[in-house]
């Protein structure tokens, strides 16, 4: 739906909505603290014990909403298509693809146009069923067709509540100029004309309407909060209303493909960047942005390639475009495939899962965000998964992977700051499960890669997802004679335990402050494994493994 990030800015009180992100001064101690020691990955660590070796290239897929191979960062390790001659209109290597240099765009057409706006999942579905079911009562429903009616129903449910709640967001944000200046009357009231920032920042209001007053008005002072802003969110929110949730949309028709029909593949182009970037770039750069050159944060992996397959809208992506990249990947040479994108209905899930089996018998590994709804996905509604209700176990070669932070730990004890405030091991938004997902990753205020050679802060199981895909590429790279099934179990088994350790549980902790004793769970119940990928560890144990082979 969103691509599964979750942008760095002030939220908007009442409503939690997170604003459009503007330019940065970053904290210096956010760059790079996804490799460093403590609740990072230790990936500094990990190097400083391969110095002495020789490492292969490895290709990593990005399935994602495009790439700007262009950015200073990414230079040298964007993949090349070497059976195909740039521009001369011909498909050379002939794997159906025309011109098919740096990868494939499934969100365009021929003549090189892009879509990007698209519906969500359950208003298409919605779309499609209203044109059989409105109007039609319940008891007048034929047995053989009561599941999709109930679906039907729900999913209308979830649209209307969805526009409704939109909508009373743009209403609130058409207010804020005029609430913005009643908070800042207020704190002038309370403090006096050209009050100091010493008197603001000592300023302790007793009442719930001055808190809000105060916390609007830092957030002015701080830039964060502006009547451009909220006109940028109220923007965005509106582009919303009129494309995500509106049934009458069909940001498809650009394409031109039938995306129910899986033998429709004579689509798209080689554009790979597309209008919108920056999801894409973002998850790139975590993959494997240049090492060491004081640019942006460092990628995990040094000895990379990556692969532009545009399928993520602005919106939720089609099943078939994930499907086709999933193969796409496969045949020309990914051994890693990075998959931060979901939705909540998946129309076409055994077509997916058909591509994942694919790419599980090549031995090519699939990583893929949990999502941030901050719901536990073993009871569904995360597509696509490491476990289909119709599977009996996971395929070998899949990972799910939830998004951690900065800090270890929130025991009474040993609570640390974070932003000034208390905070947990486990992201506030990331999704969970103690079967459907693996592991944890670094995703909480990620540094990297956006459009235009620039930087930006971002976070969301998207930026975990990739920390996961640039440690696999990274340890197949220095020791590619292992399987990535093995590779796979390698980082599973050497992360970093926090079995035992009380956590604030996601979803409890929106205004990042513990609370009480039940909104508390042991890390070991999130995922499988309960730890945080340790890439020193995963190196430790696969030059043990060496010794052993010897």
């Amino acid at each position: 739906m969103n691509k599964n990030v979750i942008k760095l800015s002030l939220s908007i009180f009442a409503f939690g909505i997170t604003n459009i992100l503007f330019a940065q001064d970053v904290d210096e101690d956010i760059v790079n603290w996804y490799n460093g020691k403590g609740a990072g990955m230790h990936t500094e660590k990990a190097y400083k014990k391969l110095k002495k070796r020789e490492s292969k290239t490895v290709i990593v897929a990005i399935i994602d909403s495009g790439i700007d191979i262009e950015h200073k960062d990414l230079q040298g390790k964007i993949w090349t298509n070497t059976g195909e001659i740039a521009g001369n209109g011909i498909d050379d290597d002939m794997n159906g693809y025309i011109d098919d240099v740096h990868g494939w765009n499934f969100l365009g057409n021929s003549d090189g146009e892009n879509a990007n706006a698209m519906r969500l999942e359950r208003t298409r579905i919605f779309a499609k069923l209203s044109a059989k079911f409105d109007g039609v009562d319940e008891s007048t429903v034929d047995p053989a067709e009561t599941e999709e009616y109930a679906l039907y129903q729900k999913v209308m449910s979830e649209v209307g509540t969805e526009r409704a709640k939109y909508e009373g967001y743009v209403s609130y944000m058409q207010m804020m100029p005029m609430i913005m200046s009643g908070a800042q009357a207020s704190a002038t009231k309370e403090l006096g004309e050209g009050y100091s920032d010493q008197a603001f920042d000592s300023w302790a209001p007793d009442t719930d309407e001055l808190k809000q007053a105060k916390a609007i008005v830092a957030a002015m002072r701080s830039g964060e909060l502006s009547e451009e802003s909220m006109a940028a969110q109220q923007e965005m929110i509106q582009g919303m209303l009129d494309t995500h949730h509106n049934v009458d949309f069909d940001g498809r028709a650009v394409v031109g493909d039938n995306p129910d029909d899986f033998s429709d593949v004579n689509y798209g182009n080689n554009d790979v960047e597309g209008p919108d970037a920056l999801h894409g770039t973002h998850v790139g750069g975590i993959v494997g942005a240049i090492r060491g050159n004081d640019l942006g944060g460092d990628g995990v992996a040094e000895n990379d390639l990556f692969m532009s397959l545009r399928a993520v809208p602005d919106g939720d992506e089609f099943d078939k475009d994930i499907a086709l990249a999933i193969r796409y990947a496969v045949d020309n040479g990914a051994q890693v495939i990075n998959m931060s994108f979901g939705k909540g209905y998946s129309p076409h899930a055994k077509e997916v899962y058909d591509a994942f089996a694919y790419a599980d018998a090549k031995g090519v590994l699939l990583v893929h965000a949990a999502g941030n709804d901050a719901s536990n996905i073993d009871n569904g509604g995360n597509f696509p998964t490491s476990l289909y209700d119709f599977q009996t176990k996971k395929l070998d070669h899949i990972l799910e992977i939830g998004s951690s932070t900065r800090m270890a730990k929130v025991a009474k004890a040993d609570r640390g700051q974070y932003g000034g405030k208390k905070v947990a091991l486990p992201s506030s938004f990331s999704n969970y499960g103690k079967s459907n997902v693996d592991v944890f990753a670094p995703g909480s205020e990620i540094y990297n890669s956006v459009p235009q050679s620039e930087y930006q802060v971002l976070q969301g199981t998207s930026m975990a997802c990739p920390m996961v895909a640039g440690v696999a590429a990274m340890l197949k790279s220095y020791f590619p004679a292992r399987s990535m099934k093995e590779i796979k179990d390698v980082i599973l088994e050497s992360a970093t335990s926090y079995e035992g350790t009380m956590q604030q549980m996601p979803g409890t902790n929106d205004d990042n402050k513990t609370k009480e004793k039940e909104d508390q769970v042991d890390f070991a119940k999130l995922s499988v494994t309960g730890s945080v990928v340790n890439v020193k560890n995963a190196v430790k144990m696969l030059l043990k493994m060496e010794k052993q082979d010897k």
